[in-house]
């Protein structure tokens, strides 16, 4: 499939954005817990949980998932905390 955008799975994981969930009390585990990484090709990886069966029958308009994408949940405060590490556009 051609796309205009397409993961690089040669990237590395560069710098974590925001707080770990462990600072943030999110979560004690530290082997499974929400998070958000740039990689070294400047793109972001998500960690959280997969709820595409959940939601893939109520996406708004306009939203769509390819069969190899995922609808991935993660706890509010990682995103905020992110921000200080996200420049502006």
């Amino acid at each position: 499939m051609e796309r205009d955008w397409e993961a690089d799975p040669s990237a590395l994981f560069e710098r974590r954005l925001g707080l770990s969930a462990e600072e943030q009390k999110i979560s004690t585990k530290k082997r499974t817990c929400p998070d958000i990484w740039q990689m070294s090709n400047g793109d972001i990886a998500v960690i959280g949980r997969d709820l595409t069966a959940a939601y893939r029958s109520s996406l708004p308009e306009g939203v769509s998932l390819a069969e190899d994408e995922r609808l991935v949940i993660i706890p509010g405060i990682m995103l905020s905390t992110a921000k200080r590490d996200i420049p502006d556009a």
